[in-house]
């Protein structure tokens, strides 16, 4: 996406050599117009997956997930840090670790919401280490569902997050595939035609 290249390269803020600050329209204030761009591209590459539930994480993959969900005509659901007092079903659980945080969560979805009837596509925004994505995955296994695929909007491709869901047996779609962040600069990796 081209569009979301650019807006990384003019907004994203270099921390280190592994984090990159996009909180400017990705995950703290939301570009809506890009959001609804990114919703429909990975509407188009999975449409024909017969997708039931979009899925992500509290609460940065909630608004490209959202808008993913808006054109597939689904329920976005994401999975919760805090089990919320109004939860009197049962629910699904995975200890989910944050790389920009380092910290782990345990989240969960009620079993309300995911059965084995759904289809699931997982949105995440960034892709580091996989460790988000594997973890709604287990969610999703856990209620006997299917992950027919994971969106990504930005894939920091040095880091071995692609290989661990790949090997998962997971197919992975980035928006956004960034090379480096050497050198206080963004390199993304060339897409081959």
């Amino acid at each position: 996406m081209d569009l979301l290249k650019r807006k990384v390269e003019a907004d994203g803020v270099v921390i280190d050599e592994k984090i990159l600050k996009v909180d400017g329209f990705l995950n703290h204030q939301i570009d809506a117009k890009l959001m609804h761009d990114v919703g429909l591209t990975f509407y188009n590459q999975f449409k024909d997956e017969g997708v039931t539930k979009v899925l992500t994480i509290e609460a940065s993959g909630i608004a490209p997930a959202i808008m993913a969900a808006m054109h597939f005509d689904v329920p976005c659901l994401f999975a919760k840090k805090a089990k919320p007092s109004t939860l009197t079903k049962e629910a699904y659980y995975a200890d989910i670790h944050s790389f920009t945080k380092n910290t782990t969560s345990t989240v969960m979805v009620s079993d309300e919401f995911l059965d084995k009837n759904d289809r699931v596509l997982i949105i995440d925004d960034f892709l580091a280490n996989g460790d988000a994505s594997l973890g709604l995955n287990e969610i999703v296994k856990q209620a006997n569902a299917e992950t027919i695929g994971v969106g990504i909007v930005v894939e920091k491709s040095f880091q071995p997050g692609r290989a661990r869901l790949e090997k998962a047996g997971l197919k992975v779609s980035s928006l956004c595939k960034v090379a480096s962040l050497s050198g206080n600069k963004v390199t993304f990796v060339e897409e081959q035609s």
